[in-house]
């Protein structure tokens, strides 16, 4: 599978994100929203944002796994924050993950479906047809 990531002006240095990836051939893995209020051993991540991001990103992990993929498959991620705050934090974990940078949005919203969830990260993946 081809994949191409432009890498634009500012955006993979200051923001962490490619503002388009190309992809040829592939399947085309769509994740669902991944957040995490508790840690592996089921104990609280209430009010810790780096905590919580890290660990969404380990589900993401897994996920990918079981479609045989990994994280760096990602192609595109829409991230959702409650705080803008928290946006920087964001980028600074992102870039821990990745060396080429999906494209992306990050929102602020009002709320979640937990009152715990500080952010939640969907996204869609091209894995190789092997």
């Amino acid at each position: 599978m081809e994949r191409r990531f432009i890498e634009g002006t500012w955006q993979k240095k200051n923001r962490a994100f490619s503002p388009a990836v190309i992809t040829k051939d592939g399947t085309t893995i769509w994740l669902a929203g991944h957040e995490a209020i508790h840690d592996d051993y089921g104990e609280t991540l209430a009010g810790d944002f780096d905590a919580q991001t890290h660990q969404a990103f380990k589900l993401l992990t897994a996920t990918l796994s079981e479609t045989g993929g990994k994280l760096t498959n990602l192609v595109t991620m829409t991230v959702y924050i409650l705080d803008a705050r928290y946006g920087d934090n964001f980028i600074k974990i992102r870039k821990k993950y990745f060396e080429n940078f999906p494209a992306s949005a990050l929102l602020t919203v009002s709320g979640f479906a937990h009152p715990d969830m500080m952010v939640e990260i969907q996204g869609i993946a091209v894995i190789n047809d092997s």
